[in-house]
């Protein structure tokens, strides 16, 4: 299966995230390298390092960070914890949820961090947006070459999963706020979605609020050891 296509565009939210005076970052799937330039940009003495997937994707980073690790970060982890010096900030721009094993991948950062206090910046499609549980109403949920339904997510997240996976990885989430777009629709749907939430015991105005934004944002940091 092809991957998600190559973009030269970042995340501002994500961008945001990121510690403004980290010394050294690995992006993992760092597509173009776009988010590094803009980071680098910021904090130029920074050392970069991204890893990905698609050799022509890594290449063309290359440009923009110091180091571009090609590979399945599931399958390299043992390499990078050996070979590199421990990072201030892992950042996941829409990833996790392209993992088999997610947690497995968080519990280990979080494990080779311990004393450090090392950051971790997410973003993770919302699957309880309006817009999926419409979707599921119809029927009509069929995979797309990109966005929250992109054929090659093999996890899906809510609000409540995401804080469920990070605090039970070792971490402490310390921001996690959603990316809200224009989207005239939503406002038809809410009041929907809000009578099935009070139909089943949930609350109607947090069912509303989880179900609007796109994407998630979350910083997090490693636990210290007692």
């Amino acid at each position: 299966m092809k991957q998600t296509p190559i973009h030269d565009g970042y995340n501002p939210d994500l961008l945001k995230a990121i510690p403004g005076n980290a010394k050294r970052v690995i992006e993992v799937g760092c597509s173009s390298g776009a988010l590094a330039k803009a980071y680098r940009a910021i904090n130029p003495s920074c050392e970069y390092v991204g890893t990905e997937i698609e050799p022509r994707y890594a290449e063309i980073a290359r440009q923009h960070c110091n180091q571009v690790i090609e590979g399945d970060i599931e399958q390299m982890l043992d390499e990078i914890f050996s070979t590199h010096k421990p990072f201030d900030c892992w950042i996941f721009g829409d990833v996790l949820e392209h993992l088999y094993d997610p947690w497995l991948v968080l519990r280990r950062i979080a494990r080779e961090s311990l004393g450090s206090n090392a950051t971790v910046v997410a973003c993770i499609p919302n699957m309880q947006h309006w817009s999926i549980q419409l979707r599921l109403n119809r029927g009509d949920l069929r995979y797309q070459d990109a966005g929250l339904l992109d054929k090659t997510h093999i996890r899906w997240f809510t609000r409540l999963t995401i804080l469920e996976m990070f605090q039970t990885s070792g971490y402490k989430i310390n921001e996690m706020g959603g990316r809200v777009f224009d989207e005239p629709e939503r406002e038809r749907i809410l009041p929907m979605i809000r009578s099935m939430a009070k139909a089943t015991g949930a609350d109607p105005n947090q069912a509303a609020i989880d179900a609007t934004p796109l994407q998630w944002i979350v910083k997090a940091t490693t636990l210290s050891p007692e």
